[in-house]
């Protein structure tokens, strides 16, 4: 007996039908970890398994460190009496997720959902319109406007997402202790008041306004819980910032990478426009765990501890590779590196794996993102004459320590009638 030549290979875990091994279109392999933890040459210890990681997550041990942390607590000493939410510890922290968390449950995400749908909607729209169009570039309209109603942003003048996109964009590099770009002298100063040039545009012309409306009129939003909580402005443009840009600049690049591997593979398109929302989800999250939007985590060891046996000094920098630990066949199976949606996981383990985070510094927009990803990425794929133009162009960025996706084009394939009424003007 022979097999079927052209049987779509099949999950070994769950029997469903899988993407090919391998199926990660992002991921940039470097030298295979000899061990769970390793220290490097530089003495940042490297951090490969998903116990690991796991571990150093859930710590009080440890303290943030990713994310420009200790550059912002550098900058905003003597000005700042409150840490931003992503930066703090302690009790000031958790104090201020319990506070916020009510933004982001699945209640208040299902009163998000008109609005997200309206503007997947229009989005949509405009492709059927224009015919053609860049994918990431609707996708970041998309992340921005949401993140912005879920802030407050919303008061200000067209052009936001290009303010946001500023702060992570350019040479760089935000692993603590990294070497800044070789950049002295007239192009050093040059960079250093662009920077701060655009912060001052995005105070000006977002953050400002909405604290002046907020002010007149509160409204369900984070800057109105901040004013209630005696927020200055600064304070308030550190929230906006870290909120903003997390949930818009990483929302980008996931429903991208997510368009691409559906576009690209038409069984998983159609297992996931026929699907129930549990199983677009699903396979959204298996997405997110072969392609985590953020790839390394960063924290500082507060105390001596050991990890996965491995004695590490107060005051060391940890690095948790987050790609690595979604991979782990320990935690996630042999065949990890296959697309698998809802595949059997230990318990206590969510479908992204690390992706999202873990412990106290959880992603807190975590059902938002995949919620407002699956409303636009359904109403863009129901459209059977859907088709990829062109895969983006991949790059990395160190700043955010993550992938970047530009120029992933669709088309909307005329139908016969239009194409022949084309031919017979012609």
């Amino acid at each position: 007996m022979t097999s079927e030549p052209h049987a779509a290979p099949r999950c070994p875990v769950t029997g469903q039908r899988a993407a090919p091994a391998g199926a990660s279109l992002t991921r940039r392999d470097g030298p295979a970890p000899r061990a769970a933890v390793e220290r490097d040459a530089r003495g940042v210890y490297r951090i490969h398994s998903f116990q690991a990681a796991r571990e150093v997550l859930r710590s009080e041990a440890v303290r943030q460190a990713g994310f420009m942390a200790e550059v912002a607590a550098d900058a905003g000493s003597g000005l700042l009496t409150r840490q931003p939410v992503l930066f703090a510890e302690g009790e000031a922290h958790h104090e201020m997720r319990r506070a916020t968390a009510r933004y982001f449950t699945p209640a208040a995400v299902g009163g998000y959902q008109p609005m997200i749908a309206a503007l997947a909607d229009r989005l949509v729209g405009e492709l059927a319109r224009k015919g053609e169009a860049n994918l990431d570039d609707l996708s970041l309209r998309l992340g921005v406007n949401v993140a912005a109603q879920v802030v407050g942003l919303t008061a200000g003048v067209p052009g936001l997402e290009g303010r946001i996109t500023a702060f992570v964009s350019g040479p760089g590099d935000s692993e603590p202790g990294a070497a800044p770009p070789a950049e002295g002298g007239v192009t050093g100063r040059l960079r250093q008041a662009r920077q701060q040039a655009q912060l001052g545009l995005f105070y000006l012309l977002d953050v400002k306004p909405a604290i002046v409306a907020r002010r007149k009129a509160r409204r369900d939003d984070l800057i109105s819980y901040l004013l209630d909580r005696g927020y200055n402005d600064l304070e308030i443009l550190t929230e906006c910032l870290t909120y903003g840009t997390a949930g818009m600049v990483t929302t980008r690049e996931f429903i991208t990478v997510a368009a691409w591997h559906l576009l690209s593979d038409p069984d998983l398109r159609a297992d996931y426009v026929h699907g129930t929302e549990k199983a677009r989800h699903d396979i959204l999250h298996e997405i997110l765990r072969l392609e985590p939007v953020v790839g390394t985590l960063y924290r500082r060891a507060e105390t001596d501890l050991t990890v996965d046996g491995v004695a590490i000094a107060k005051g060391s920098l940890l690095a948790l590779n987050v790609q690595d630990a979604n991979l782990d066949p320990g935690t996630v199976g042999e065949d990890a590196a296959q697309l698998c949606p809802a595949r059997p996981l230990p318990r206590g383990v969510q479908p992204p794996v690390l992706s999202f985070g873990d412990g106290h510094h959880r992603c807190p927009g975590a059902f938002l993102a995949i919620k407002e990803s699956d409303i636009f990425l359904r109403r863009l794929l129901l459209w059977q004459d859907l088709e990829l133009v062109q895969a983006p162009q991949l790059s990395y960025n160190e700043v955010v320590k993550g992938f970047e996706l530009r120029g992933l084009w669709v088309r909307l394939g005329q139908p016969a009638w239009v194409e022949g009424h084309a031919q017979a003007r012609a």
